[in-house]
């Protein structure tokens, strides 16, 4: 008996500091993000994103560690983000929006890339096919065409007698997207002029623009967030209703959003790390599009704008923001 019990001793003082070393030398996956925006304004995505992380095992900090970069909103510096990123020993690098995946594609052909999000991967050469996008990149794609019609159509909803609307895009916007965006305003009898905005000062060319035009409504894109504040501010001293994609706009006073919910999309993020860190090939998984949507209204914006929102509109929102 003491001879067997010295034994199983023996072992199990043997077999703890082969555990913890195992444990000490345990790889942690190095998660590079990037994001156009600011750390705070980007803060519930990457919250989200940590939460699909924890539901599959990672353990910020124990088994995985996130290098984060942000561009506070400024486009031109994500190239030299995504190089910082580039030349660390990085597992994978997570990249949203659209200028934050290209910037990261240009930077690496090696590191696996996944698009939280983007516009449309196909029109803009990110990827060769949604299927088998090939090379170093997938994720997800938010370029759906009921979208853009939903959104022209709640604000037709909206203001019934609407007959004209601005689309505001930027440069680099996705023609399919311009296009979709037009077609949806003539099903619904109403003209769309679409106008480019590349900085501030063409930014308030495009306001004088609008007025001249007598435009009633904006359909905003995403890529002008920089200017978000100034377009909600414009739109409500001259009383024009407005809808974009991320819920940020109606926060930073817009009228309505709807679009993909993104904190979903961030949390799904992370089942794509995981395969990429479980050893498949990013050029192998099929880039997704969104399986949740959200319509949110900022009431106290359309009290201000002196519109009433109807109950069919306030039946279908997810979330109401007085």
């Amino acid at each position: 008996m003491w001879t067997w019990g010295l034994a199983v001793l023996t072992l199990c003082l043997v077999a703890q500091p082969q555990a913890a070393a195992a444990q000490q030398t345990a790889r942690i996956a190095r998660i590079g993000y990037l994001s156009a925006l600011s750390a705070g304004a980007d803060a519930p995505h990457r919250e989200a994103f940590r939460q699909g992380l924890r539901a599959l095992g990672y353990v910020e900090g124990q088994t995985a560690l996130i290098e984060a970069r942000y561009a506070d909103g400024d486009d031109e510096r994500l190239p030299g983000l995504a190089a910082e990123l580039a030349r660390l020993n990085l597992d994978v690098i997570v990249a949203a929006p659209t200028p934050a995946v290209r910037a990261a594609q240009q930077a690496t052909r090696t590191i696996p890339i996944i698009m939280a999000f983007s516009g449309d991967p196909i029109g803009e050469r990110l990827v060769v096919g949604l299927a088998r996008p090939g090379g170093n990149l997938t994720g997800h794609s938010v370029t759906v065409a009921e979208i853009t019609t939903k959104r022209v159509e709640f604000l037709k909803t909206l203001v019934p007698r609407l007959s004209h609307v601005a689309h505001l895009v930027t440069p680099g916007t996705p023609q399919r997207l311009m296009t979709e965006t037009e077609s949806a305003g003539r099903a619904l009898g109403l003209q769309v002029t679409t106008i480019s905005v590349r900085d501030s000062k063409a930014l308030d060319q495009s306001f004088s623009t609008m007025l001249r035009a007598h435009v009633g409504g904006v359909v905003v894109s995403l890529t002008l967030r920089r200017h978000w504040k100034d377009i909600a501010e414009f739109a409500l001293k001259n009383r024009m209703p407005t809808v974009s994609g991320p819920r940020e706009f109606v926060e930073a006073g817009g009228l309505m959003v709807y679009g993909p919910d993104y904190s979903d999309l961030f949390r799904r993020t992370a089942t794509y790390v995981d395969k990429i860190l479980k050893g498949a090939r990013p050029g192998d998984l099929p880039v997704e599009q969104p399986t949740k949507f959200e319509l949110v209204i900022n009431r106290k914006t359309a009290r201000a704008l002196g519109l009433t929102v109807p109950p069919s509109l306030l039946l279908q929102a997810d979330q109401i923001i007085d």
